[in-house]
């Protein structure tokens, strides 16, 4: 499946920028504020408000868990890695903590734009695989429930076939889904089971 890149705006956008002070700064600074975003630059942690930032830069080099007001891999924003060091240690922990794009020190007067852009749709397209994995996990799960209204439908005297049909165009009557069909199906069951019990 091909996803078609779309450029966003950004400007006014916010970037926050956990790096000690250092010329990377000054010089990531200057790209970010000219294409338009507004810098906020901590260290030696990022506070839980750099949270409603749209993009987080980070030095890789010294880095580590407890700088992040969240647990590895589950940046609320698109990471940007900013990377000097190619130690094995260093490459495992960048690994780990899921940075979208990465830039090479020392930052010199390009590649923040593409990295932000790379950033914004690894970051898009991760999140939508999630949301994919999530919906196919929760209908997966509900294969029980669609096996028992079938059985439900079926000891009404149809056919398996039949009540699976059934099934199927009272999901669509109802304009719900299969899975959401079959858990009417069996709450009603339940129901009627506990009335008559």
């Amino acid at each position: 499946m091909t996803r078609r890149l779309q450029i966003p705006d950004l400007g006014g956008a916010r970037a926050a920028i956990l790096h000690r002070p250092h010329a990377t700064v000054a010089a990531l600074t200057r790209q970010l504020e000219a294409i338009g975003l507004h810098i906020e630059a901590h260290w030696p942690e990022l506070p839980a408000a750099a949270r409603g930032a749209d993009y987080l830069f980070l030095d890789v080099d010294t880095a580590h868990e407890d700088q992040f007001p969240w647990a590895p891999g589950q940046a609320p924003m698109p990471t940007v890695a900013l990377v000097g060091s190619e130690a094995p240690g260093r490459i495992e922990w960048l690994m780990n903590f899921g940075a979208d794009a990465q830039i090479l020190k020392p930052v010199g007067t390009g590649g923040v734009y593409s990295a932000l852009l790379i950033a914004r749709a690894t970051f898009d397209a991760r999140a939508e695989m999630a949301d994919r994995i999530d919906s196919l996990r929760r209908r997966l799960g509900q294969r029980q429930t669609v096996v028992r209204a079938v059985a439900l439908l079926a000891a009404r005297g149809k056919t398996e076939d039949a009540a699976y049909d059934q099934l199927r165009g009272m999901a669509m009557a109802w304009r719900v889904s299969f899975e959401d069909a079959a858990e009417r199906i069996v709450a009603l069951a339940q129901a009627q089971e506990a009335d008559h019990g």
